[in-house]
């Protein structure tokens, strides 16, 4: 199958859960003897990337217009470079989807979680994104969510049927490498992008009422988000360590030898860093939300916005066999639940299906 996949930033995945995503998908899909071309937004010197080809085409950098615009000039590529099937990422980008569908291409959509309710978006944007669900549920042949509690909603808000497919995970923890003047199991981490929603300033300020030698190590950044990212960095307690975003193999060190993984997303389907830190047997403290339970919840800790620091203090606290027991267990359920070549199976008896029926 010829394969197209739009609404990321493109890949390697150097920013977030989407961008990981394709990357992980389209070079599997290589392997099995697919044609994947992954529209990307950043230019690079290399036209493929692990077997992908990469499309590179301009943006808009504006908070506002970046993902819709660069989905818009994909589009119309894609319409005249016609493939067999056409997955798009991001529910924002539904009003495109019956575009590729007029010239014969079957269309999928992962509309991701819920974001109109994250806090960074204004009035008008949320306005758009409640817009997209709806139009998610006939622009496109296919709607994919990644979380059962969005598919949940979906059906229940618009009596539509999706197709469940999880986000996907390693389950290999790598070798320790000398990072951040870190030491193994001596530091809590938090990775997510540095935004309201996902409360890095929360994490921040509830570890620093906890009395522990352990450091935190907060990972991350956002393109739009200045104001609220200077607050977070504005701590003077030298156990919070701030460097920025790290990915590749730095990221996978920091998730595999972390005392405890906090994940405090408010909004969202499947979090990818989420079921990656368990993966590589992270201890899992998780914002209680039905989404995060639904990955952690019988793996994890749950915590709300007033008991985080009560949380830490507790795993601070716990014996160490439950501390390991508890990340074996983290491991088993994301080698049962989030494999990566299960997803991509998923994902390939899905376009096949696609095809056959030409959407």
């Amino acid at each position: 199958m010829r394969i197209a996949i739009l609404g990321t930033r493109g890949i390697p995945g150097r920013y977030g859960g989407f961008e990981t995503f394709a990357e992980e998908l389209s070079w599997r899909l290589v392997e099995r003897g697919h044609s994947v071309t992954v529209y990307c937004r950043e230019r690079e010197p290399e036209g493929f990337y692990r077997g992908a080809k990469r499309q590179y085409l301009p943006t808009i950098r504006h908070k506002y217009f970046d993902t819709l615009a660069h989905t818009g000039f994909s589009t119309a590529h894609l319409l005249a470079h016609p493939v067999d099937v056409v997955l798009y990422c991001n529910g924002a980008n539904a009003i495109y989807t019956w575009l590729p569908r007029l010239f014969g291409m079957p269309v999928a959509i992962n509309v991701d979680g819920l974001e109109r309710k994250r806090k960074k978006w204004n009035a008008l944007a949320k306005k758009w994104y409640h817009l997209s669900e709806w139009l998610s549920t006939f622009c496109p042949t296919r709607i994919i969510t990644d979380a059962l509690e969005i598919e949940r909603y979906y059906r229940e808000a618009y009596h539509a049927e999706s197709t469940f497919i999880p986000y996907g995970a390693e389950t290999e923890p790598v070798a320790w490498k000398p990072i951040l003047g870190l030491e193994p199991r001596q530091y809590f981490l938090y990775v997510t992008r540095f935004e309201p929603e996902n409360n890095p300033l929360l994490v921040r300020e509830s570890f620093e009422k906890v009395s522990t030698s352990l450091k935190l190590a907060l990972i991350g950044d956002a393109p739009y988000a200045h104001d609220y990212i200077a607050r977070v960095r504005a701590t003077e307690d030298p156990r919070v360590l701030i460097p920025g975003a790290i990915f590749g193999e730095g990221y996978r060190v920091l998730q595999s030898h972390c005392f405890a993984y906090v994940h405090a997303t408010e909004v969202g389907g499947t979090h990818p860093a989420l079921i990656e830190a368990m993966g590589r047997g992270a201890l899992i403290l998780y914002l209680d939300t039905p989404e995060n339970r639904e990955v952690a919840g019988d793996v994890g800790i749950a915590f709300d916005p007033k008991t985080l620091s009560h949380a830490m203090q507790q795993v601070i606290e716990m014996p160490e066999e439950k501390r390991e027991a508890m990340r074996a267990a983290s491991i088993e359920c994301v080698r049962q639940r989030y494999s990566w070549d299960v997803v991509t199976n998923q994902y390939e008896a899905l376009f096949e299906g696609l095809c056959r029926g030409r959407g």
